[in-house]
């Protein structure tokens, strides 16, 4: 047992050296912005103007994967506020003084990142369906998932929860579709 709490203390030490080491990028304007910018769009309009975006360069045959993704979304916002407030962990700046909030919370707690897990699901989704829009898709969610750790909102290992949450949701939506 006691192993145990050795191996989750040194986990731990190094989520936080690692979070605190990718904050202190956001002291730079133009990084600050970029990824405030990248983590705004994550809230939902990048996603919601791909789905637009897919109906109306689809017509009828794109109503069917944007409501996958639609879907795919709504249950990772089930599943993430259910996490949430099961794990309650507080937010990186809000535990080490070293660390920077240079973005807005939308919720008070950190375990699993929801834009990240939003990210995931909906790219592997679009994916699915148009593997060409691969260039736009995949940097845009890794960019979002590295916004969230930049801005002090959360750590590395939230955001790889919350990208191991969305690729479940996203790989059993398609085995059931």
């Amino acid at each position: 047992m006691q192993r145990m709490h050795l191996v989750i203390d040194r986990f731990n030490k190094l989520d936080s050296r690692l979070c605190v080491r990718a904050n202190r990028t956001s002291r730079f304007m133009g990084v600050r912005l970029f990824f405030r910018l990248v983590s705004r769009l994550g809230d939902g309009v990048f996603w919601y103007t791909v789905m637009l975006g897919i109906v109306l360069s689809h017509g009828a045959d794109g109503i069917f994967p944007a409501l996958h993704m639609a879907l795919a979304g709504l249950t990772g916002t089930c599943v993430y506020k259910w996490l949430k407030g099961k794990t309650l962990r507080p937010r990186p700046y809000e535990v080490h003084q070293d660390i920077w909030l240079t973005g807005k919370p939308l919720d008070r707690f950190s375990f699993p990142s929801g834009h990240t897990l939003h990210a995931v699901a909906f790219c592997t989704v679009g994916l699915f369906y148009y593997p060409a829009l691969m260039p736009l898709l995949l940097p845009f969610t890794l960019m979002v998932a590295l916004s969230r750790v930049v801005l002090g909102l959360h750590y590395p290992s939230d955001v790889l929860a919350g990208a191991a949450i969305g690729a479940t949701i996203a790989t059993i939506s398609i085995a059931i579709v």
